[in-house]
């Protein structure tokens, strides 16, 4: 028998369901409580279905809009009551609650895949073939084998026709590759047999529905006070920063958790291949997303294009996605130049890394204008231990210039042990010196500036707040009445006082 490590309930459309992580001899098991429903009901559903789909009017541009979308599950859950009050009068509302959920998930949705979106634990959902059980990526267990199955491989192929449609997308026989953004901001890679070999394949990467903050990665010892303070003061000054790391190593949910230190007076405009990063509601952000061409090559919205066109939109700060190309960090470097703050994220394992990977080929950017660049911050994953921590934190140190010639090296501010512990390595050069210079701090401001940040940072951790509005309020707030901040956290005051 399985010995069950965690045992919790989670809820799609108000149908709620038990789900057991089991440990297994080879690999551990995720084991999802499924209603069985009988073959008479089940029957009675594929007739209320189609009466449903009969009746159920969904213009184009009502599909790629999610408050549409919430209006058109509460009008289908209506006349799905009615329907089932008509058909089947007695039903109690826990059976009936069941039933309108499980027509939702297959008529909206996609079938059994919605209870697993429905866990917030899980960061991708696999089906590698009709013949496995999917596969789960748990945030806290890695890779479990789920006891839910799909029961053809033309399935698979309908589950992918689905979400290629909802985005404008194809998948089929001569077009066998989708990749797409589902409208809830979950990514969808789609492959068919027999360019898969063994069967027809989805993965689906969700999106965090409750985005990472600040103080969850310091509560979760991604990174410490101190390297959150600095990252602050980075922020806060306007100087441009890359965060680096490997794939899933949450390069994306650290930028997003940085985020709420910009100042509210600044204009801000993202580029993304899909809107992944939050920002606090009463910021003056403008969200600008790519666009795949079409079936026969047409209206692609390039992530250059986006580039050129953000900076005629008077940005403050201007944030991208990930720089994958020469011509997008050639521009991104060019607005760094023009006096924009800029930060973006990067493929690579290390600082130097990063340095290698911007100066060589196919990015190729040239020394002197990677003397733009601040600061680089590199996350990473431990797929061992299953944690995720800041490794390196260091400044970009330009050196020996001559006749237009720049050599680059880096200070490390703050690096990570092997143990996991983020201890700090050397004392900042060219932060200091460049604050300094527009503001004339002195070292000890600096650091009296450091140790301010850290307790309402700490204050923030104390009391939970965790919200990615409740974090904007408070530091739009220290913005403007600084003191008034301090002495408040100094007295214990009442989260609600300083949100005031």
């Amino acid at each position: 028998m399985s010995d069950i490590i965690k045992t919790y309930t989670v809820s799609s459309e108000g149908l709620t369901v038990k789900v057991d992580v089991a440990k297994e001899t080879i690999v551990n098991s995720y084991n999802i409580t499924i209603p069985q429903v009988n073959t008479a009901t089940l029957a009675l559903m594929e007739s209320i279905k189609e009466e449903l789909i009969k009746g159920t009017r969904i213009k184009t541009e009502e599909i790629f809009d999610l408050s549409s979308v919430k209006k058109i599950k509460t009008d289908f859950r209506e006349r799905t009551q009615k329907l089932l009050e008509r058909r089947l009068p007695g039903l109690s509302a826990e059976i009936k609650d069941m039933l309108i959920a499980f027509l939702l998930h297959e008529t909206l949705g996609l079938g059994r895949l919605e209870l697993l979106f429905a866990d917030d634990d899980l960061e991708e959902i696999v089906i590698n073939t009709s013949k496995e059980p999917i596969w789960v990526y748990h945030k806290e267990f890695g890779w479990l084998k789920t006891n839910v199955t799909i029961e053809s491989e033309q399935e698979i192929q309908n589950y992918a026709n689905i979400i290629g449609r909802r985005a404008g997308r194809q998948i089929s026989v001569l077009n066998p590759l989708l990749d797409a953004h589902m409208i809830t901001g979950d990514r969808a890679n789609a492959t068919l047999f027999p360019i898969s070999t063994k069967g027809n394949t989805l993965t689906i990467r969700k999106f965090a529905r409750r985005p990472w903050t600040i103080t969850d990665f310091l509560e979760n010892k991604t990174m410490t006070p101190d390297v959150a303070a600095m990252m602050w003061l980075v922020i806060q000054y306007e100087l441009n920063m890359i965060i680096a790391g490997g794939t899933s190593s949450g390069k994306t949910s650290f930028l997003n958790t940085l985020l709420p230190f910009i100042q509210p007076n600044h204009r801000i405009i993202s580029i993304e291949d899909t809107r992944e990063l939050a920002f606090p509601d009463f910021l003056h952000w403008v969200p600008l997303t790519t666009r795949e061409p079409n079936p026969e090559g047409k209206g692609e919205v390039s992530m250059l294009d986006l580039l050129i066109n953000s900076l005629r939109m008077r940005p403050d700060r201007v944030i991208v996605g990930e720089i994958r190309r020469g011509e997008q960090a050639e521009v991104l470097f060019e607005a760094m130049h023009t006096g924009h703050s800029v930060y973006a994220t990067l493929h690579a394992d290390t600082v130097e890394q990063v340095i290698r990977r911007m100066t060589n080929p196919p990015i190729n950017i040239p020394n002197v204008m990677m003397e733009s660049l601040h600061c680089v911050a590199v996350v990473h994953r431990d797929r061992r231990k299953g944690i995720r921590r800041v490794y390196q934190m260091a400044e970009l140190l330009p050196t020996g210039e001559s006749l237009g010639n720049v050599s680059l090296d880096s200070n490390l501010l703050y690096r990570s042990k092997p143990s996991g512990e983020i201890v700090a390595h050397d004392e900042s050069v060219r932060i200091f010196d460049m604050i300094a210079m527009h503001t004339g701090i002195t070292r000890k401001e600096f650091n009296d500036d450091l140790k301010e940040k850290m307790v309402v940072l700490d204050w923030l951790v104390k009391n939970q707040v965790n919200s990615i509005n409740e974090i904007g309020l408070v530091v739009a707030k220290y913005y403007r009445e600084k003191e008034e901040v301090l002495k408040a956290i100094k007295q214990k005051e009442s989260p609600k006082i300083i949100l005031e």
